[in-house]
Order: structure tokens, then sequence, then C-alpha cells
């Protein structure tokens, strides 16, 4: 330090309070690990929370119109009112329920016996799927079709039906390797297929096929028409938005699937955030106010040597610069601190985030760093400008 500075630094220093310079580097560390520790946390947990292998992500749910007179009329889903749930703001995508337009039989030998039934099909765009088997393609022509189950409907079957009919219970992947005897029928022609179970699904409860071979089938052994949809599937990003709910209520559909708990854990989790970060906030705004009124009255009881000072030629900017250095070196402590504080909690917590995916993430407190440097010289240019202002006030008063 220049020999004049460290005279200054003498002079001035003896009104500098310890106690108030104490209390503010303690709210603003506070204030500063709260919000780079909201900020990294959310960076650490986005992985997870977004994406094709998220924990918690959109939510779907399936749409229908009330039952009415036991069933006869059924309403359906216009295109008006499917491009009216699109245009809604808490509405990510809206896909239709292609329904079978024909007679569907299905045969399958187990166990020595031959079970027969009816059945039914649906299809619903791929993107709507929460499962993509690599099987689940067709091609016109082909004759083996590939289905999806819900898996609810394997459950039933091994802990219920096959209890009390003296059958053994099955896997999923026996019952990929069983070949399902699939007849259609409908405009006086019958098509012999061969079904094969790709895969279960937790989200979709119905039998699916691929939309492509629907649309074929329709075409070919349904009628001509164009049915329109009795059901329709929504992707929502918090299906207990109220927004939502007072659009279902209004328009009176009901809703098959109840939202699941993943999104109402998203929807806190980002409201735990949100108030974690204004929480710091809060503090950092505190800790700056202390420090203002700190600068205000320590400039107050220096007035006299700021003013002899000045008188004995020393320039503005040198008299306040004690001020600043003392003011940047506590700022940059606190950012160092609160990075320092937050790459150990990281460690921490992101061992157990890593269990919960099942897979190993990696994450950097560089999110934490960037926002803490950004806010602490936001921080140190506004003390700054409080001084040399207050020094300039004392300076054109002499």
């Amino acid at each position: 330090m220049p020999k004049s500075l460290n005279l200054i630094w003498k002079l001035l220093r003896k009104h500098i309070s310890i106690f108030e310079l104490a209390v503010f580097f303690i709210a603003n560390l506070i204030g500063m690990t709260v919000i780079l520790a909201g900020v990294q946390i959310y960076s650490d947990l986005k992985p997870v929370m977004t994406g094709d292998n998220a924990l918690i992500g959109s939510d779907y749910l399936v749409v229908t119109h009330p039952v009415e007179r036991m069933g006869v009329g059924g309403k359906s889903f216009s295109k008006e009112d499917i491009a009216e749930l699109e245009s809604q703001e808490f509405v990510s995508s809206v896909g239709a329920f292609c329904s079978s337009e024909f007679e569907v039989y299905g045969s399958i030998v187990f166990g020595g016996r031959k079970l027969s039934t009816m059945l039914f099909f649906e299809a619903i765009p791929d993107s709507f799927l929460d499962i993509m088997p690599k099987e689940w393609n067709y091609k016109e022509g082909n004759d083996t079709i590939p289905i999806i189950l819900p898996r609810n409907y394997l459950n039933l079957y091994n802990f219920g039906f096959s209890s009390t009919q003296q059958l053994p219970q099955i896997t999923e992947d026996i019952i990929k390797r069983v070949e399902l005897g699939i007849t259609l029928r409908g405009n006086e022609l019958r098509g012999d297929f061969t079904g094969r179970v790709v895969g279960f699904s937790d989200r979709i409860n119905t039998i699916l096929v691929p939309i492509t071979f629907m649309e074929w089938a329709n075409s070919r052994y349904g009628d001509a028409g164009d049915e329109e949809a009795t059901r329709l599937i929504i992707e929502v990003e918090n299906p207990s938005d109220p927004a939502l709910v007072a659009f279902l209520d209004a328009n009176n559909y009901e809703v098959e699937n109840k939202p699941s708990e993943s999104s109402k854990a998203m929807f806190i989790l980002k409201v735990c955030i949100a108030i974690i970060i204004c929480i710091g906030v809060i503090f950092s705004i505190l800790s700056i106010i202390i420090l203002t009124l700190s600068i205000y009255l320590l400039l107050q009881k220096n007035i006299v040597k700021l003013e002899n000072l000045i008188l004995i030629g020393h320039t503005p900017k040198r008299v306040a610069l004690p001020y600043n250095l003392m003011t940047l070196i506590l700022n940059i402590s606190i950012l160092i601190i609160s990075i320092v504080i937050i790459c150990i909690s990281q460690r921490m917590y992101m061992g157990y985030i890593s269990q919960l995916a099942g897979c190993e993430l990696s994450s950097s407190p560089l999110v934490a760093v960037v926002v803490g440097v950004i806010f602490t010289a936001a921080v140190i240019l506004f003390n700054f400008s409080i001084i040399n202002r207050k020094i300039k006030e004392i300076s054109r008063k002499r």
C-alpha cells in the first residue's frame, strides 16, 4: 500500500465499527449462500426434472365426456374442441385416441387350454407413449401386429385370474415370446394376423397398436367415415393447475387418470426453490442496506478529516480509495466463502440424487460461480457509487 494511502487509512479507520462490518458480512454471507444454493440446486436437479429420463416431468391426462343415458349416443370431441384444448396455456400437447372400427378376436393356447375372447384396439400418436420398443413399427402387408399392454393387465392375471383358475403366473419376458392369434372382421372381410406383445405401459390403460396399423385397418375393415375421437390424451406440466381444473369443469370433461404424485412434487420443488431464492435475496438486500448505512455513518463521522484531506491536495478518488478497497475485500471474501460452501454441499447431495436417478450424474458449480460473480459485481459497483458520490459532495462543500 502506498505511504500516502496508508496515512489516509490510519486517519479514517478510527471510526470504523467492527460490529457493523461483522453484521454486514454475516448477513450478506447468508444471503449470498442461500441465493447460490437455490440456483445451483435447481441446475443440478434440472436433468432429473426434464428430458426423456426425467424422474419428475410432464404429466398426461386422459380426458373424456361423461357417460349419459346408459351410454347411448356417447359424445365425441370435435376438431373445434381439440383446437380449443391446444390453445390453452396449461396444455403442452393434445393427442386423440384412434379406436378400432371393426371386430377384433384374440386367442392363445396356454397351459393346454385355448383361451379366446373379443378384444379392442386403440392407437395414439407415438409422442404420447411412455415406452418406444424397437419393434414398434408396422408396414402394410406385415402379418405381425406389435401390441403394447397396460402393465396392470398382467398384474390382474398373475394375482387374480391365474390363482382362481389354477394357471401358472407369467413374467413380462414370457408373454413377449407368446404368439397371439388375431382375427379382424369388417366390411365382409376377414384377416388373420399374429400379435406380439412388445412392451408394457404404465401410462396408458388400453390395448395399443401402432397408429399406422390402425389407420390402415380402419380403412380396410372399418367404416369409411371420419370417426371423431371419444377420448383425448393431453400433456400438462402441472395437472393440479387451478386454471386446468376450472377449464375441465367448465366444459364438463372427465379425467380418467388422476394426476401423479411426481407432478405435485415437481410443483412443490419449484415453489420451494423460489422461496429459498427469495429468502436469499431478502438477506442480501438487508445486508446491503446495513453496509450502506454504515458507510454513510462512517463518512459522516469522518467528515472533518475528509474535508481536511481534500484541502491539503488529496483528490476525492484517493480519499475514497480506502473505503472502496474495504468494500471490495469484504464482498470478494463473501463470494469465495459462499462458493466453497456450495461446492462442499454439492458433493454431499449429488450422490443421493444420483441414487434416485439410477445413474451417475455429474455437475459443476459453474452456475453458482457465474451468478455469484454477477451479483457480487453489482453489489460492489453499487457500494462504489455511494462512496464516490458522498466524497464528491464533501469536496464540493469545502
